[in-house]
């Protein structure tokens, strides 16, 4: 997605690599590859700091001497691990994996190094998408969510974030070409506990944007105009709980994301319904017509939680407020991203300068740039957690 010359020149050991069988109606990008031998830099000059996207594609294929799904490296993205252990991208060998990050620059450049392991020797990637976010897509603060307590979060924006799940709610797949950040919303269907009592809605209408809500960058029509949603079809309010549960690697933070838009109710001040992050209570008789004003209009709240027994769970059931004949609950999208651990890692413990320090200690020649500091410093975690 960068048009200017281009930043980076091979250095001798990174081949460019033909896949000439690929799989039908696989895009271009998959067709080729860059393959690295030795650690190998990537610099984007950066004009507006702030948060970027940064998207990598893999598609691994083999050619008569060289089988890419044997690739085992890491990827720095300026002082952060983004990625170690690559092969956990490869449950599912026919697609490619995506894997997406958002990482606050501060500085003139985006660096993005691949370091092969001594082992394969061997580290690709097919395709880097770098993109400068919009500045209300990652908001400096957000709830941090325990069972204890509900609290402020601050520095989210200054985290590295890996985009582990985004996922509409109740509506079809969202491709890249009606996103205008390019991005993929899967359906909930995997997610999603059954329960009687809930339904799917589709809406036709316009959505809302507003000032002070969500977006288009936050989340494009597609996403805001469908749902699930609890309808009271007599006089009472149903007894029904709809509940996500999404599968996290423990050990790291995680923001949740909840996207709303009331498309279902038929004037404001109806809807009324109580948010779970983790079985905890995230949000108590939310009422979206006071946050928005009108209905079909976004909205999306922020919550910090701990991934700790690997995963995570999102409920929206009916309140104490809740009405009957009434919707009693809607929730429109879910994204789930993970926060860099302590050692600036977004996989697993070990920092940017222990991977750069023992590809050198091996093997001075190819090294791209000097270490600085082979000691790996683990910080002190740059978030001020404030009670509010």
């Amino acid at each position: 997605h960068h048009h200017h010359r281009s930043p980076f020149s091979p250095p001798p050991h990174a081949l460019s690599l033909q896949n000439n069988n690929p799989l039908p109606n696989s895009p271009p990008i998959y067709h080729t590859a860059r393959v690295f031998t030795s650690p190998a830099r990537y610099t984007f000059p950066v004009s507006d700091k702030g948060t970027h996207i940064v998207r990598l594609h893999f598609h691994p294929f083999t050619t008569p001497n060289l089988d890419l799904g044997l690739a085992q490296f890491h990827v720095l993205l300026n002082a952060h691990v983004a990625l170690s252990n690559f092969t956990r991208l490869l449950s599912d060998a026919t697609n490619p994996s995506i894997v997406e990050y958002l990482i606050w620059v501060d500085a003139e450049k985006l660096e993005i190094v691949f370091v092969p392991n001594k082992d394969s020797r061997l580290a690709f990637v097919n395709a880097i998408e770098v993109i400068s976010a919009p500045k209300d897509l990652v908001p400096d603060t957000a709830q941090y969510l325990s069972s204890s307590k509900l609290e402020k979060f601050e520095g989210l924006n200054k985290q590295a974030l890996e985009v582990v799940y985004r996922v509409t709610v109740g509506g079809v797949k969202v491709t890249p070409f009606n996103d205008s950040l390019w991005r993929t919303w899967v359906p909930d269907d995997g997610f999603f506990r059954p329960s009687v009592g809930s339904e799917k809605l589709y809406f036709g209408g316009r959505i809302n944007y507003h000032v002070g809500g969500a977006s288009r960058e936050v989340g494009p029509d597609n996403v805001y105009n469908s749902a699930r949603l609890i309808r009271s079809k007599n006089d009472s309010v149903p007894n029904v709980n709809m509940t996500w549960v999404f599968p996290v690697v423990g050990g790291y933070k995680y923001l949740v994301r909840l996207h709303f838009c009331d498309i279902a109710s038929i004037s404001v001040g109806l809807l009324y319904f109580n948010v779970y992050v983790n079985g905890n209570l995230a949000y108590e008789d939310l009422d979206l017509s006071y946050v928005t004003n009108s209905l079909a209009s976004p909205f999306y709240a922020d919550f910090v939680v701990d991934g700790g027994d690997g995963a995570l769970s999102v409920g929206v059931g009916p309140s104490k407020s809740s009405m009957p004949h009434v919707i009693d609950g809607i929730l429109n999208a879910v994204e789930v991203m993970k926060l860099n651990n302590s050692r600036s890692s977004l996989d697993g413990e070990v920092c940017a300068d222990l991977v750069m320090k023992s590809w050198s200690t091996r093997n001075n020649t190819g090294m791209l740039f000097t270490l600085v500091a082979a000691v790996c410093i683990v910080l002190s975690l740059s978030i001020v957690i404030r009670r509010s």
